[in-house]
C-alpha cells in the first residue's frame, strides 16, 4: 500500500512537472510575440511623432533622404501585395495539386521518389533563387512580351512574383500532402462504395476533410512570401512605384525596411525611424491573416463536425 501510495506522489509530481514545462513553452512563445511587438512599437510611435499616420497609410510618394522627404507607404505595401498575389497565385494551384497527385494518385514509389526533389527546392538560398529569377526568369519574360509588343523591364513584378511562388511550392505541397495523406482512407473507401470518381472523392470528400490543414499550409506559404527580400531585391527592385502593371519595377516593405536601416542617417531620425513603422503595420497585417485564417479554420471544422454527425 505505501509502495502504492509512493508511486501515486511520483507520478503527480512527474505530472507537474511536465505541465509547468509545457506551460513555460507556451509562455515563451507569447512573451516572444510580444517582444516583438513592443520592440518596434515604441520606434515607430516615435517616427508617428514626427510625421502624419494618415499620409504614412495614404500617401503615394515615398522620397526619404532629401530636403522635403515624404512617407507614403501606399506604392510600398501595394507592391507587397501584387507580388505576394502573383508568387500565390503560381505556387498554390501548382504545390496543391502535386500535393493532390502524391498523396492520391501516384504509387509509393513514385510518391518517395518526388516528394524529396520536391523537398530539395525549399533548401535552396533565396539569394540563389534571386540570381535565377535577375539571369534566366526576366529576360524571358522581356523577351516574351516583346514579341508581342508591350515593353517589360529586366526589374519587375512578376519575375519577382514567380520566382517567389517557385520558391513556395515546397512549403505548400509537403504539408498539404502531409495532411491529406493523415485523411482516414475509410472515408474514401465508403465514398468509392457509394459510387463516387476518384475525382469525385477528392473534390468532396478528401479535401473538405483536409482543408484545415491546407489553409495553414497556404497561410505559412503567405507569411513566408510576404517578409522575402533578397528576391525582390534582385528581380523587382528598390523603387516604390504605385502601378498595376505587374512589368514594371516595384518593391516590398521588407525590402524598404533593409534599406532604411544599413543607411548612414541616424538612428532617431525619420528615415531609420521609418522601417519601424512599415514593421509595425507588416506585423498587424499579418497578425489580421492569422485571425481571419484561424477564424475560417474554426468555422469549417464546426460546418464538418456538424455534417458527419
Amino acid at each position: 500500500m505505501k509502495a502504492f501510495e509512493s508511486k501515486k506522489r511520483h507520478n503527480e509530481i512527474k505530472e507537474k512537472v511536465i505541465k509547468l514545462f509545457l506551460i513555460a513553452a507556451a509562455s515563451v512563445s507569447i512573451l516572444t510575440t510580444f517582444g516583438v511587438l513592443f520592440s518596434i512599437l515604441f520606434e515607430a510611435i516615435e517616427f508617428f511623432q514626427m510625421r502624419s499616420f494618415w499620409y504614412f497609410i495614404t500617401g503615394t510618394e515615398w522620397s526619404p533622404g532629401v530636403a522635403n522627404s515624404k512617407f507614403g507607404a501606399l506604392p510600398i505595401f501595394s507592391g507587397t501585395f501584387i507580388i505576394t498575389f502573383i508568387a500565390m497565385s503560381v505556387a498554390l494551384p501548382i504545390g496543391l495539386g502535386s500535393a493532390i497527385f502524391m498523396s492520391e494518385y501516384a504509387t509509393p514509389s513514385t510518391r518517395n521518389k518526388l516528394k524529396p526533389l520536391l523537398e530539395i527546392l525549399a533548401g535552396i538560398p533565396t539569394v540563389v533563387y534571386g540570381f535565377f529569377a535577375a539571369i534566366t526568369v526576366a529576360p524571358a519574360i522581356v523577351n516574351f512580351f516583346s514579341l508581342l509588343g508591350i515593353h517589360a523591364s529586366f526589374n519587375s513584378a512578376l519575375a519577382s512574383g514567380i520566382v517567389m511562388g517557385i520558391m513556395i511550392i515546397p512549403i505548400i505541397s509537403s504539408l498539404s500532402d502531409d495532411v491529406i495523406q493523415a485523411v482516414p482512407d475509410s472515408q474514401r473507401k465508403a465514398s468509392l462504395a457509394l459510387g463516387m470518381t476518384m475525382s469525385e472523392t477528392i473534390s468532396h470528400i478528401v479535401i473538405p476533410s483536409a482543408l484545415p490543414g491546407i489553409i495553414s499550409a497556404t497561410l505559412l506559404g503567405l507569411s513566408k512570401a510576404l517578409g522575402e527580400t533578397m528576391i525582390v531585391v534582385m528581380a523587382a527592385g528598390l523603387r516604390p512605384n504605385l502601378s498595376w502593371n505587374i512589368l514594371e519595377d516595384m518593391t516590398t516593405v521588407t525590402v524598404r525596411i533593409v534599406d532604411s536601416l544599413v543607411g548612414d542617417h541616424e538612428f532617431n531620425s525619420p528615415d531609420t525611424l521609418s522601417a519601424f513603422a512599415l514593421g509595425l503595420i507588416l506585423f498587424f497585417v499579418t497578425l489580421l491573416l492569422n485571425i481571419v485564417s484561424l477564424a475560417l479554420i474554426r468555422k469549417f471544422k464546426e460546418k464538418y463536425k456538424i455534417n458527419t454527425l
